[in-house]
């Protein structure tokens, strides 16, 4: 699209980890990101550059005030649930809240003639079917989800693509890997609660703020055994989704991007990393594999790059690691800081 005099896009669940860093950017860029969150798992403090609507991404009525009273031009879509054990307790409330979720959206997108949309989608929807346990991940692969999670997102792109063919929509969805790190000025970054993702957990376990890390599995057939990932730093990430705003599609095209490095690094190397840049040994144990962990998801990210213009710029593993370090001694918000006594989580019902 093209960016006028401080087009408003909305930025449904902007008040949360990467759509705070894609809020940001996209003022950086000339943008009005208008938040919309229901702060279940966002954080207010996290809405520092332009308007919070609070509402839940069900709420049609909500969802139309916000593009009404903004002007929104586009839509960039975060709001959902992500953890995947969670889905596999409570596969019901996922496909309500990301499926349904998506559904009452685009409706109201299309009642209003906004015709961009950028949905934030997931590694999660390939699994590991058709593939070897070391082999890089194109768009074009087979999709086999290994959690309800997954499931969704899958379902939520095949309802996108369905929208752009029938009503002239155009969209991207990305799909990302590993998200990682923080801003570097500190004023937003990883906050969880509880956090599962192992660059913080293992900054955590060296400075003596956590439990030691457990490292699940080390008989993979991965180099050192354990499971390779492909890390992405949330800045790079940001920069995908203002990219896929600003890329030329037409009425009606659905395309989707791996945002990844197309490197895959392994939880033994991000225990070393972690314990160079903080100067101190992470302690850890070895456990039990988990329950459909694939040995290897590294992206295939050459699409991005040569339809997007995009690639990634400061996902070195130091890198990384560096700036969750520097948010995680000293966090702006989450459960290392003091939330204000009238800040509101209000819990998404089930």
């Amino acid at each position: 699209m093209e960016r006028g005099d401080k087009p408003a896009i909305l930025v449904t669940g902007g008040a949360g980890y990467i759509g705070a860093h894609t809020a940001k950017l996209l003022a950086e860029r000339g943008f009005l990101p208008v938040v919309f969150d229901n702060l279940s798992t966002g954080f207010r403090e996290a809405v520092r550059w332009g308007p919070l609507a609070h509402g839940d991404i069900r709420n049609r009525a909500a969802l139309g005030e916000a593009i009404d009273a903004h002007g929104v031009k586009a839509v960039v879509h975060f709001a959902g649930l992500i953890e995947v054990g969670r889905s596999v307790a409570r596969p019901d409330l996922f496909w309500e809240v990301n499926v349904a979720g998506t559904t009452a959206l685009l409706s109201v997108m299309r009642e209003r003639g906004v015709g961009r949309l950028v949905f934030s989608s997931s590694a999660a929807v390939y699994g590991q079917a058709g593939r070897g346990p070391l082999d890089t991940i194109a768009e074009d692969a087979d999709k086999a989800p290994a959690s309800p999670y997954g499931d969704t997102k899958l379902a939520a792109e095949w309802l996108i693509r369905a929208q752009c063919h029938a009503y002239g929509l155009s969209a991207v969805a990305l799909r990302y890997f590993n998200a990682a790190a923080a801003d570097p000025s500190g004023q937003i970054g990883e906050a969880h609660e509880p956090e599962t993702h192992l660059i913080p957990l293992a900054i955590a376990a060296a400075l003596g703020r956590g439990k030691p890390l457990t490292v699940f599995g080390r008989d993979f057939q991965t180099p050192d055994g354990t499971c390779l990932r492909d890390y992405i730093h949330v800045g790079d990430l940001a920069a995908a989704h203002v990219a896929a705003l600003e890329v030329e599609l037409a009425a009606g095209e659905f395309e989707a991007f791996n945002v990844g490095t197309g490197e895959g690094r392994s939880v033994l190397e991000v225990v070393e990393a972690v314990g160079r840049i903080t100067g101190r040994e992470v302690p850890y144990s070895v456990g039990a594999r988990r329950a459909g962990d694939p040995p290897s998801l590294v992206a295939d990210p050459s699409r991005a790059r040569r339809r997007l213009g995009w690639s990634a710029k400061q996902s070195s593993l130091d890198q990384i690691v560096a700036d969750a370090l520097h948010w995680e001694s000293s966090p702006a918000y989450g459960a290392g800081q003091r939330a204000p006594a009238d800040r509101r989580r209000p819990v998404i019902a089930a």
